[in-house]
């Protein structure tokens, strides 16, 4: 789950390059410390003598250059440029495939003949265009690809084979791989950690959740897998897991009745408990939200029937009432017990609205929109002054963010923050008393 994990390791063996940089570091983590930061070239690999404690960061790997033996010499390759074939859509591949589908020699990226490339390794730093080698700087959804040195053929495909790698069903909430880089190559910050971003996926808090390391997790029934970055500028980013095919069935274990709180539930019923009519869920109208039936294949999500995707304490729906976004529905217990009374639920909703907390204020829907330390509340659909797509409307419809008011959408154990106005501090904690309890 450490950076280390990205790499090969072989024991006593030595490569020789011209393009290096030499560190003094106490440890191999440091020294990979050192690759991931090298901007002298693109570090493929890196050596590390444990007597001297040198560290030599490499722009080559064993691929591309020869080996020899070393006995005190530990060398540590970057997995994806040793790998011949490709994940995806192929974005990350760093292989020497340099001949197209057809035969045809890839053009050098920098090279200007006889193609003048739109991309370029100035212009896409990132995107691996060394040499001429097959690439996918434009994620293209048929895989790397590459100018060729045909003046009549500006562009082709290449043939890189598909890797043999773990998947996720549905959307990654049973996902216990150990994938743990972002889509974009950002290695994940660890559950455990509040460095450098605080939040409140700690795992003993969701032991259920299995929230190892730093393995990319699903804990919130979000589109995918998804974790913290370490990059203090990137503060949470999704994985890139593919699903595994074929699909699971999208009823998977269903039932025609209530069990536990429905989440199984497969039944025809599209009402509320109210009597309003459900609106369909591959609709915006009359109300916009998140639960896109092809993002969520194993929720069933048909029709406009009444289901629970969000582990809710019962099947819902969103209502065709404009003034009514959602509402519980009246599905029959499997036990045949009947269900709690109407009005005992619209008390119980309305608990929800009491300007006090239970708990760390998850359930919380009061009005209160400033911080304990003063600052004005963002408005949780507005990017300005902090931008922050994870956390919207869109993305959490059933996390109460409306205006600007204090919330907890991530269940954080310390209770409801939100982010503030003021453009020198991004989020803060809300200060909001706690409900007194009679039970």
């Amino acid at each position: 789950g450490g950076i280390l994990d990205a790499y090969l390791r072989t024991d006593g063996v030595w490569i020789l390059t011209r393009n290096k940089q030499s560190y003094t570091t106490n440890s191999e983590r440091e020294c990979a410390e050192k690759c991931e930061d090298e901007r002298s070239f693109n570090c493929r690999a890196f050596l590390f003598t444990r007597v001297k404690q040198q560290c030599l960061t490499l722009a080559e790997n064993s691929k591309t250059t020869l080996m020899f033996n070393s006995t005190d010499a530990v060398l540590y390759e970057k997995k994806i440029y040793l790998l011949q074939c490709k994940r995806g859509n192929g974005k990350d591949y760093r292989g020497t495939e340099a001949k197209t589908q057809r035969g045809v020699p890839c053009q050098k990226w920098a090279d200007k003949v006889p193609h003048k490339p739109n991309f370029t390794p100035e212009k896409h730093p990132r995107a691996g265009l060394e040499e001429n080698y097959c690439r996918n700087p434009d994620m293209d959804e048929n895989g790397p690809w590459c100018y060729t040195t045909d003046p009549t053929i500006r562009f082709d495909y290449c043939n890189i084979p598909e890797c043999e790698m773990e998947c996720m069903q549905c959307n990654g909430e049973d996902y216990h791989g150990k994938v743990s880089r972002t889509e974009s190559g950002f290695q994940c910050q660890h559950w455990d950690a509040q460095e450098p971003h605080m939040h409140g996926f700690l795992p003993e808090n969701f032991p259920e959740k299995d929230l190892k390391m730093n393995f990319c997790r699903n804990p919130d029934g979000d589109l995918r897998p998804w974790c913290f970055t370490t990059s203090p500028t990137k503060r949470w980013e999704y994985c890139d897991i593919p699903r595994c095919t074929p699909r699971p069935p999208v009823s998977g274990s269903s039932s025609q009745c209530l069990s536990a709180n429905g989440e199984d539930y497969r039944g025809r019923i599209a009402v509320t408990e109210s009597g309003s009519t459900c609106q369909h869920w591959n609709t915006q109208f009359p109300h916009r939200h998140g639960w896109i039936p092809d993002s969520y294949p194993c929720k069933g999500l048909e029709e406009n029937y009444c289901r629970n995707p969000d582990g809710e304490k019962r099947p819902w729906c969103y209502t065709t009432n404009r003034a009514v976004r959602w509402e519980y529905c009246a599905v029959p217990h499997c036990d045949g017990t009947e269900q709690q009374s109407a009005a005992a639920n619209i008390t119980s909703f309305s608990s929800f609205f009491t300007e006090c907390i239970n708990g760390n204020g998850k359930d919380y829907r009061g009005t209160i929109a400033k911080t304990g330390k003063g600052r004005t509340c963002q408005a949780w659909s507005s990017q300005t002054p902090h931008s922050h797509n994870y956390f919207t409307p869109v993305t959490h419809p059933r996390a109460g963010l409306d205006k600007n008011y204090c919330r907890n959408p991530d269940g954080d154990v310390n209770g409801l923050w939100c982010f503030t106005t003021d453009p020198e501090k991004k989020w803060e904690y809300c200060e909001i008393p706690r409900c007194c309890n009679y039970a």
